[in-house]
């Protein structure tokens, strides 16, 4: 496989996830209709039970990938996201679809999984990152067009079409995969399912520290992203009384966070993981904190909001992309139990602390800003742990001989 078509690849199993969270954000009222939930804020709930079973899965999937390989187990995720697309297109009631969005989630797990251990398999450290931050550009277009499909989807068909449009979308991946992807996971390096290996495994993810503080503060700073997500369609309709800018507005804002791993792909090879992230983490907390200050304060318009979204979505940008690989940097040798710990962590926290956020709107932006900026001061507490206070550089200094 070329490095484009596997950078090609990797972004389209992404974005089986990005796909499933964005595209209903339009729709979420007619669903919420169709189905009886009455509170807005309930509507929540077809966001967060499918980020609960993408995460919660995540913690097998890992194991298995050892054991059996990357390619079985990622076709059969993919097999199960088909399934729960088609049985949400056909709910009719909530407890359904709320079966359906966990069991999408579990399956689209295997695809975030299985698609960092695939990359880990590959590539390590700053060519990782590189990686990464390609896939992300393309990963990102889906959250920029997302919610416009779902919007077309809604004015000219029924909210239905768009589950039925994700399950066209997985027998894609699931074929492209099926026919181009080779296995990526050496024979010397599968783990026998047992538990041992496996307690040494988790043992070994859990206790390095640079691995738990980067994971930790991925997992604060998502917590941030999903707040704004559950939230996304009640600000631009409650709040902003603009409903009909709410795809456009959603499109460019996550357009910048697609901008910020472009350059990330161009910078991170030559200035380091550490200091394109340490710096973007400290913009992303100082963006935020003005952000809820200015929503707490004066009268915030549609376009003081749009602005300050859009520069707190290029921080997360060079972020996540330089987090996500530091996290799984030292843990190489067991990568798909790190990947499995690592988003079963980040996704479940998050959106437990993203469905928090979200269940405290109150007709303002206050809650979601405000949420922002506390998850990322927590994440800066949480790098600093993993770096033993210092930032910009590793924790400890390479060992350079000198020679005379």
């Amino acid at each position: 496989m070329s490095f484009v078509q596997f950078v090609g690849l990797m972004a389209a199993l992404m974005a089986t996830n990005a796909l499933a969270i964005d595209a209903m954000l339009p729709a979420l009222p007619e669903i919420g209709d169709a189905l009886g939930i009455a509170s807005p804020n309930g509507r929540q709930w077809i966001i967060t039970s499918y980020l609960l079973g993408f995460g919660a899965a995540q913690i097998v999937y890992g194991t298995l990938a050892d054991r059996f390989g990357r390619r079985i187990v990622l076709l059969t995720g993919l097999g199960i996201y088909v399934a729960a697309s088609l049985m949400a297109t056909f709910a009719d009631t909530f407890d359904t679809m709320m079966i359906a969005r966990v069991l999408q989630g579990v399956g689209a797990a295997g695809t975030r999984v299985l698609a960092v251990s695939i990359v880990r398999d590959c590539y390590s450290g700053r060519q990782m990152a590189r990686v990464m931050s390609l896939t992300f550009i393309v990963f990102l277009t889906v959250p920029i067009l997302a919610p416009s499909i779902g919007q077309v989807i809604v004015l000219f068909g029924i909210w239905r079409w768009i589950f039925a449009v994700l399950a066209l979308f997985g027998i894609a991946v699931l074929a492209w995969a099926a026919w181009r992807l080779p296995e990526t996971l050496h024979p010397e390096d599968r783990v026998m399912i047992a538990l041992g290996p496996i307690a040494h495994a988790f043992a070994q993810t859990v206790t390095n520290r640079l691995a738990v503080g980067y994971m930790l503060a991925m997992t604060f700073i998502l917590g941030g992203l999903f707040g704004f997500i559950n939230t996304a369609q009640q600000l631009f309709v409650d709040v902003f009384k603009a409903p009909q800018l709410f795809t456009l507005i959603f499109a460019l804002i996550a357009a910048f966070m697609g901008l910020a791993s472009f350059l990330n792909s161009r910078i991170v090879e030559r200035l380091g993981m550490r200091r394109v992230s340490h710096a973007a983490l400290l913009a992303f907390i100082a963006i935020t904190v003005i952000h809820a200050t200015i929503a707490m304060t004066i009268t915030e318009t549609l376009w003081i909001f749009a602005v300050m979204q859009a520069c707190t979505m290029f921080c997360f940008g060079l972020v996540a992309s330089n987090f996500g690989a530091m996290a799984m940097d030292p843990l190489g040798h067991v990568a798909g139990t790190a990947s499995s710990v690592q988003g079963f962590v980040t996704t479940v926290g998050g959106a437990l602390l993203g469905f928090f956020i979200g269940q405290h709107f109150d007709g303002t932006s206050v809650p979601n800003t405000l949420g922002f900026a506390v998850c990322g001061v927590i994440g800066l507490a949480m790098v600093l742990i993993a770096e033993r206070g210092r930032l910009f550089q590793p924790h400890q200094a390479p060992v350079v001989e000198a020679t005379r």
